[in-house]
């Protein structure tokens, strides 16, 4: 079992983590999902033990992987990674990139660790690629024998970053079949993709991370079928976000409404919800935000739910929440929010961030 508390990953420009909690079970096969940006494939590089978390820990089994101290080697024996890149050795043979780590961490004898080699590459058809190297494969081969290695070490628990993502269409499927065939092992996997079809087939759990958290998880039919937020919606419906980076010295306001207008006829906005949105960025960000703030960067999201429009905008500079104030501006403002919001984030590019709701009606 792998289990997270609290875990917060900062770096000096962005906090991935600001509070990651979850349990993966012995035998599960959970599916990591989420924009880009959100630190799935870190949290895999910390469960390997690859990063460190800025605060919190995490378990495997009743050992804390985190502690200091903790003997990294003995865990990459029990967990086993594959890579995006696929990270073989590429001045070793196929062969020699599965024999040696067996016999370096493994400590198994030369003869049994290039049997068991042999046998494994045979099973995944990589038996005419035994004296191959790297950059003679094809990138299916690449990631089969990558796959290989990993199985070769008898990991507990299997790590998959984007498995598919560095292959050739075409060579998608033989990979996704071969990962199937893994699951029939009864092995523990954790998966990042960013292939919702391939994660609703294989999984018995999903991950959806968003805003610095595993933000909503559940069964295949309760992500995709049935979720709980509208941001998991948005996100599997594929629904289109209206993102815009808005810098004090550069920005074309009649840019700015173009995109507004585009984004309220795509998501069949009625003209008054239309006109909100321009209100809110010209009141709330122009107005109040750029008056305030010199040199101001300012980032907006807005997405839709059932019935609202959900709002987060992120600037730069010390702490200020414009909804303190008490000019016209926001007095304009606040008849069109609710639930309004405000966190510093000292650790963030932009630092300042707001949340609220503004009607929407179609």
């Amino acid at each position: 079992m792998i289990r997270f508390e609290h875990i917060r990953k900062e770096y000096e420009n962005s906090t991935p983590h600001k509070d990651v909690n979850g349990v993966i079970n012995d035998g599960e096969v959970v599916s990591i999902i989420g924009p880009s940006g959100t630190g799935k494939s870190t949290l895999l590089r910390m469960i390997n033990g690859l990063e460190k978390p800025t605060s919190g820990k995490i378990f495997y089994n009743d050992d804390e992987i985190t502690a200091p101290g903790y003997d990294l080697v003995s865990l990459r024996k029990k967990i086993g990674m594959i890579f995006q890149a696929f990270n073989l050795f590429n001045n070793m043979s196929v062969l020699n990139n599965l024999i040696v780590p067996q016999v370096d961490i493994l400590k198994r004898d030369y003869g049994e660790a290039e049997r068991r080699a042999k046998a494994l590459l045979t099973e995944m058809g990589l038996d005419k690629c035994y004296d191959r190297l790297p950059g003679q494969l094809s990138g299916g081969q690449k990631q089969r024998a990558a796959i290989a290695r990993t199985l070769v070490m008898d990991p507990e628990v299997i790590l998959l970053d984007e498995p598919t993502s560095a292959l050739d269409p075409t060579m998608v499927s033989e990979v996704e079949n071969t990962i199937k065939w893994l699951i029939d092992g009864k092995k523990t996997m954790v998966l990042v993709t960013h292939d919702m079809n391939f994660a609703r087939d294989i999984s018995t759990r999903i991950f959806y991370m968003d805003d610095g958290e595993i933000y909503e998880q559940g069964t295949p039919d309760e992500i995709f079928n049935h979720p709980k937020h509208s941001r998991t919606l948005a996100f599997i419906t594929n629904q289109k976000i209206l993102e815009l980076v808005i810098d004090e010295t550069d920005y074309d306001l009649n840019q700015i409404q173009q995109k507004i207008d585009d984004y309220g006829r795509t998501q069949k906005l009625d003209q008054s919800s239309i006109y909100n949105i321009h209100s809110i960025v010209e009141e709330l960000i122009i107005q109040c935000v750029f008056t305030h703030i010199k040199d101001a960067n300012v980032s907006l999201s807005v997405f839709p739910d059932e019935a609202d429009l959900q709002y987060k905008v992120k600037y730069t500079g010390n702490p200020y929440n414009p909804f303190e104030e008490n000019n016209l501006s926001m007095k304009i403002v606040n008849a069109l929010v609710r639930n309004v919001s405000f966190e510093y984030h000292e650790n963030s590019e932009r630092k300042n961030s707001l949340k609220f709701i503004g009607k929407k009606r179609y």
